[in-house]
């Protein structure tokens, strides 16, 4: 539904940890602006991008979310569960294993998302100091863990950079 398919593509467009992704408030969010603050390890808070996939999910799903929240409710919570409370690490795990279930994909996890999430952009051309910003890590080293090179990128920028590649 609207919640899942926010809550994936907000994952995928920030690169949040599924830690990060259950404090989300919706005062956190700038949809207008299309950014999201953050709050990683050791409460500091960095502005996230949303792009485009996820602005728009997020807008489709906040009306569904009012009729989730209830009296004794996280009010300020984005994603809620059905009974209307902040949604869970378990629970974001919950959901991703039942969708990766339906298209028969194993090995998935919200770290997918994450890990995808940079490899992308650093196949799109990012640089690393951009990516470790973006994820909220503290040092570049752990950045590097996140983005292989495919044989074909590294081809590719060897056919174009090298000088002797010709």
């Amino acid at each position: 539904g609207a919640r899942d398919r926010a809550l994936f593509e907000f994952m995928y467009a920030t690169g949040a940890r599924v830690s990060e992704t259950t404090v989300l408030n919706l005062e956190d969010l700038d949809l207008e602006a299309g950014t999201a603050i953050v709050t990683g390890k050791g409460s500091k808070q960095r502005l996230v991008p949303l792009g485009g996939h996820a602005i728009s999910a997020i807008a489709e799903y906040l009306p569904h979310r009012l009729e989730l929240r209830t009296a004794g409710s996280d009010s300020g919570a984005v994603f809620l569960n059905h009974r209307g409370r902040r949604l869970s690490r378990q629970g974001i795990w919950g959901i991703l294993k039942r969708h990766a279930r339906h298209v028969d994909l194993d090995l998935v996890s919200p770290h997918v998302l994450r890990h995808s999430a940079a490899t992308h952009m650093v196949q799109g051309g990012a640089d690393l100091r951009t990516v470790q910003e973006m994820l909220g890590h503290a040092s570049i080293s752990t950045t590097q863990i996140y983005t292989r090179v495919t044989p074909e990128h590294l081809l590719e920028v060897y056919m174009t950079s090298h000088p002797r590649s010709r």
